[in-house]
């Protein structure tokens, strides 16, 4: 059975309904997968973007249960990640070798930061910046609707590292009624939850993908570098300059060699310029 052969699960109907049938559809191989981003990629192939899109929509469902704490319907979660998941695959490089549940999950992820942002609505009950940490900290903690005893007061305050007063007074106006959620002044010293619920700067989902890739590209760079280097040269560079601890002495090498050390300096002296022309090259 592949994932053209049944239709899109619906959530207009039951919830449950839809999670069995998400469940149902067929998972694929990582060639499989790879295979489908070329035919989307070269071809604007819509039935391989939807077959790739079929086969994550467990992992949506799977993400949506670690946003249950806000109250929101996990039916508008699943259909906001939904979206997320849609954008990934528009986006998604088969030739990166990355599998795309591991680059989509970013994307699912902000989008249902977004939507919780758009649909939740506190009243001025954070006005600093700490205390909206708190507050979102405090929600996603909260093990139910009942009021906080004080040993879970107690330990809530030592895993988030402030005081239980601190805690005590934003279970109060927590469970006070809704209050309007953004800042009510242009200052620029006040906070939005935004700053707590969406990911860090640097942490988007484009930002990361890059920066696995820049660092994938360094690591690759590395090694076609050392490949261009003679045995001996190799061996000195990884036992003097890559190895992971009590690196080798210019001595150490001497010994190992029947040379000289300074005999060594030379020799690692050239592999470094050949390594680095190598490097600026790639």
């Amino acid at each position: 059975m592949t994932a053209l052969s049944v239709p899109m699960p619906s959530l207009a109907g039951s919830l449950e309904a839809y999670v069995q049938a998400v469940n149902r559809l067929p998972m694929l191989t990582q060639e499989e997968e790879t295979d489908l981003g070329r035919k989307l990629r070269d071809n604007g192939d819509l039935d391989a973007a939807r077959q790739l899109v079929l086969s994550h929509l467990r992992v949506v469902v799977s993400i949506s249960r670690g946003y249950a704490g806000y109250g929101l319907p996990q039916a508008d979660l699943i259909q906001e990640g939904n979206i997320g998941l849609m954008k990934a695959v528009k986006r998604f490089d088969p030739e990166r070798g990355v599998r795309l549940v591991s680059f989509a999950v970013h994307w699912i992820r902000a989008e249902m930061h977004e939507f919780i942002l758009r649909n939740w609505r506190l009243v001025r009950l954070a006005t600093t910046k700490a205390q909206r940490k708190l507050f979102f900290n405090l929600r996603s903690m909260k093990p139910g609707f009942d009021s906080l005893t004080s040993g879970e007061i107690d330990q809530m305050a030592s895993q988030l590292h402030v005081r239980a007063e601190d805690v005590a007074e934003m279970e109060t106006r927590m469970s006070g009624g809704d209050v309007a959620l953004e800042p009510g002044t242009d200052d620029e010293d006040s906070y939005a939850p935004i700053a707590w619920l969406t990911a860090p700067e640097g942490a988007e989902p484009a930002r990361i993908y890059e920066a696995s890739e820049s660092e994938r590209t360094r690591t690759e760079g590395l090694k076609n570098a050392l490949n261009s280097l003679d045995a001996r040269s190799r061996r000195i560079i990884e036992a003097r300059w890559l190895a992971e601890k009590d690196p080798a002495t210019l001595h150490d090498m001497a010994a190992e060699f029947g040379v000289s050390a300074e005999r060594i300096r030379q020799i690692e002296a050239k592999a470094l310029t050949k390594m680095k022309a190598h490097l600026g090259d790639s």
